[in-house]
């Protein structure tokens, strides 16, 4: 069952249960998707279904990052919005599993000791293990962990 389809099923209880909020949230997640399947026109993989939500949910932070302290409806809506995207969101990589992911692209590559000249390397050869599994700014930040080392 797709990603669309199970966004469908969550909207219909949220109407039944009369629960505004989460289903305005699921129908901007619906229409998302359905965006997408139209541009593509063709079936979604759950790769690309992932990175919508990713897509949504990090521009709910951007809004909640954007909006003053004191709108405090905004921001509230931003957060019920974020804990139902987030439901729909992958399962994301610790900093643990990243650093293994790093530690397997410098063996790869033959590199012993990373300076920060090889990060580009590095960086190209990691993102596509990592990419809608890991946050790319803490990918980032752990990769410039490695090369400081």
């Amino acid at each position: 069952m797709s990603k669309m389809d199970v966004v469908r099923q969550e909207m219909v209880k949220a109407m039944k249960n009369k629960d505004a909020q989460r289903k305005e949230t699921l129908s901007l997640l619906l229409s998302a998707l359905k965006a997408k399947y139209i541009d593509k026109r063709d079936e979604l993989t759950e790769e690309e279904e992932n990175a919508i939500v990713l897509k949504e949910i990090k521009q709910t932070q951007e809004t909640m990052e954007a909006t003053p302290a004191d709108r405090t409806e905004i921001l509230e809506e931003c957060r019920l919005r974020l804990e139902v995207l987030k439901e729909f969101a992958p399962k994301m990589m610790g900093e643990d599993e990243i650093r293994d992911a790093i530690s397997k692209v410098l063996a790869d590559l033959g590199i012993e000791a990373p300076t920060a000249r090889d990060k580009g390397q590095i960086m190209k050869n990691l993102m596509p293990l990592v990419k809608g599994k890991a946050d790319g700014s803490l990918v980032n930040q752990l990769v410039g962990e490695v090369l400081s080392q």
